[in-house]
């Protein structure tokens, strides 16, 4: 066959397009252990940071961010009672997944964050202290902003009502506005604020404006500038998964394991 033949030419690309798939394929194959891997350290760095046991933006090697997540245990939780679900792989759970999967999800309620569907199941995190205790619980949320869907972490104290830390991990809000919710000066308004009134609903809220210091102001947090509808999407979301549609049971669970210590 003449080189120079349309034969020759597309038996040619023919080849070169195979090999190409087959050393693609390789690659994807190969580095899908080390994607796996980034995936799970990025998250536990997000929690890290959720909790305040990492600043923001803190660049962080992977043995240090493996150090530090040594105290934090990562539970699978059914969100209808709260309780553990002691036969389920955390690393291997798929949120995201289970939440479309027409057994392991289900339609969410009527809401304001933009919810469509929720898992059954959810993967929560205790931070736990010298004697095995829950010293704090970090929870994700999501709901939409005016743009995307916001995906992050939010930390409440052991008594399941003090905000540690809010981070969020991915958006596609416009930077500058509701972009700041990335900014670490307006991540550092949330640690002490109360997610909680008097009773278990939640109440805390993202206000146009400026909010009042935490002693004076507990359940309320500066407005983004600009950029009301994310604001609101925040509120909406952290009430949602901190209510009854949410980890409510989980929180409930909690608070009486709480008390139990302190009345021990």
């Amino acid at each position: 066959m003449q080189r120079s033949s349309v034969g020759y030419i597309l038996l040619f690309a023919a080849v070169v397009s195979l090999v190409c798939g087959v050393l693609v394929s390789a690659a994807a194959v190969s580095l899908k252990d080390r994607q796996r891997a980034n995936a799970d350290l990025e998250r536990k760095a997000n929690v890290l940071v959720a909790a305040g046991l990492a600043a923001p933006g803190e660049d962080l090697g992977a043995a240090e961010v493996e150090s530090r997540f040594a105290g934090v245990r990562a539970v699978v939780i059914d969100l209808e009672t709260g309780a553990d679900v002691p036969d389920a792989d955390p690393a291997a759970f798929d949120q995201q997944k289970a939440k479309r999967d027409p057994v392991l999800g289900r339609a969410a309620p009527a809401n304001d964050a933009g919810i469509k569907r929720v898992p059954r199941q959810a993967v929560v995190y205790r931070v736990l202290g010298d004697r095995g205790e829950t010293r704090m619980v970090v929870l994700p949320i999501e709901g939409l902003g005016l743009w995307s869907t916001l995906y992050g972490f939010i930390a409440l104290d052991a008594d399941v009502d003090t905000v540690r830390g809010l981070t969020y991990y991915q958006h596609g809000e416009t930077p500058g506005l509701g972009g700041e919710v990335d900014n670490p000066r307006w991540k550092a308004l949330w640690p002490g604020r109360r997610a909680f009134g008097d009773g278990s609903e939640p109440v805390i809220s993202v206000i146009k404006g400026s909010a009042g210091p935490v002693g004076e102001d507990p359940h309320h947090v500066d407005g983004l500038s600009g950029a009301t509808i994310t604001s609101r999407g925040v509120t909406s979301m952290l009430h949602f998964w901190l209510g009854d549609n949410g980890f409510g049971p989980l929180l409930e669970r909690l608070r009486h394991e709480s008390a139990e210590r302190k009345a021990a």
